[in-house]
């Protein structure tokens, strides 16, 4: 997507000296966030504010998409990914901002099976993500973080998306990559997560992020194609599987360009006005009695 404004979305991120965050929705603050020394993680604070941007979907709307293609698949992810698109642009309280942007599938390989179970079990309104794990608590190790409460499995609108998930009708979850938490925020469809999840299944997911700038694609990609040229031009015409050989390197030269085309960029950020002692009172005013603990 090319975005052309606005130069300051309704929902953003702010930033101050020593790692400290704050996501702006509406000029609400609904997430602070600390960094740990040593980037290996960080310390956060949900506020209860936040609230999506998209108006609830309908059920008419989904069944529709999936009887035109079956769902997970590239038609049906496109079919999505254009229709959140749309309702994106429209947002007054979305983070899109002027500049390039991605909003497909994840990047393949970034969801560990079994951190989808500590979602329902762990997800604190006052935690801690931790980036690499090494000494600290499992349940920390997530891989999405939503910005609200998460609903219960027996709640109506939980009940009502599990009925679609089970008919293979439910739309997929959107996510936002802020890279200043290395990890994607939950934008659009708490009650779906939980709806999947529920039901021991796994949610369909598209996130949006910034997209690279076309000359970083270019460099990155110059040694895989190299790599790929060097490969195929060792094939020995007369082996009866050099076919077959030149496919599976072909496929492997898609994914591998398919990757770093969709990588997120880093997520912009705008200061805090007022610096550190500003967000040290927005932080007693809308979490009191939250500091994040030191960590090694």
């Amino acid at each position: 997507m090319r975005i052309d404004h606005p130069v300051r979305p309704g929902l953003r991120v702010e930033c101050a000296d020593g790692g400290r965050l704050v996501l702006v929705q509406g000029g609400r603050p609904v997430l602070f966030a600390r960094q740990r020394a040593g980037h290996r993680g960080v310390h956060y604070a949900r506020t209860g504010a936040y609230r999506s941007p998209l108006a609830p979907g309908r059920a008419d709307t989904a069944r529709a998409v999936a009887a035109s293609a079956p769902a997970g698949s590239d038609a049906w992810t496109e079919r999505w990914a254009a229709h959140a698109a749309a309702r994106l642009r429209r947002a007054d309280e979305g983070p899109l901002h002027e500049g390039e942007w991605n909003l497909g599938p994840m990047t393949p390989g970034w969801f560990v099976d079994r951190n989808w179970a500590k979602l329902l079990a762990h997800d604190p309104d006052r935690g801690h993500l931790t980036w690499f794990g090494y000494g600290d608590p499992d349940e920390d190790a997530r891989d999405l973080l939503p910005l609200r409460a998460l609903s219960a499995p027996d709640s109506a609108r939980v009940k009502a998306y599990r009925r679609q998930y089970r008919e293979g009708v439910l739309p997929p979850v959107l996510l936002w990559w802020v890279s200043g938490l290395n990890s994607p925020v939950v934008l659009d469809g708490h009650d779906r997560l939980v709806a999947a999840l529920a039901e021991d299944g796994r949610p369909e997911i598209l996130m949006l992020s910034r997209r690279v700038d076309a000359a970083c694609v270019a460099m990155c990609s110059a040694r895989p194609v190299e790599e790929y040229e060097s490969r195929t031009a060792a094939l020995d015409a007369g082996d009866p599987l050099a076919g077959v050989k030149a496919a599976a390197a072909s496929r492997r030269l898609a994914d591998a360009l398919r990757t770093i085309e969709r990588a997120p960029e880093i997520t912009r950020a705008w200061p805090v006005a007022g610096g550190v002692g500003a967000w040290e009172r927005s932080v007693a005013a809308h979490v009191p009695g939250w500091g994040p603990l030191p960590l090694p």
